[in-house]
């Protein structure tokens, strides 16, 4: 009898390790949400803050693309930094919103939509759109864009 008594602890010193340890498994939970949104707002604020130009090629991956109306994509931060060398950013102020957000599984890649708002400072004429970012987590877990494109044209309210 006093065999399977002692079969019986074991057993059960087992399960409720058995159970312990899957219960410690499944409580590790991903808490990458508002990650994107976070970074995005942090890119815009810096756009308002230091220029347009600083932010872009702060938040740019090395081998980041941005699309824009009638031009072709500038494909590294090298083409962006020549078109950058052209023109000024002091005389209007870029800011946006980004409004959602989605991660891949493996918290890697993702995107942020927003809407953005352009600000002529000598005039005050507003123009808006939207945007799309695609980012990518880089080696150091900070959070670089892949794509960045938008959308000219906004009314006054959403549908």
């Amino acid at each position: 009898m006093k065999k399977k008594n002692g079969f019986n602890i074991m057993l059960f010193v087992f399960i409720i390790i058995l159970i312990m340890i899957l219960s410690c498994t499944k409580t590790i939970k991903r808490n990458a949400s508002g990650t994107l949104l976070q970074t995005d707002r942090d890119f815009s604020a810096m756009s308002v803050k230091e220029g347009m130009h600083k932010a872009f090629l702060f938040y740019m991956a090395d081998s980041g693309m941005i699309l824009r109306d009638n031009s072709y994509p500038l494909r590294s931060r090298q083409s962006l930094t020549s078109l950058f060398e052209k023109s000024s950013d002091t005389s209007f102020v870029l800011t946006w919103e980004p409004i959602y957000e989605k991660l891949s599984q493996s918290e890697d890649l993702g995107f942020t939509v927003g809407t953005y708002t352009n600000q002529a400072k000598r005039t005050g004429e507003v123009s808006k759109g939207t945007y799309v970012t695609i980012w990518q987590k880089q080696e150091d877990g900070s959070w670089k864009f892949l794509l960045d494109t938008g959308t000219q044209g906004l009314p006054d309210k959403a549908n």
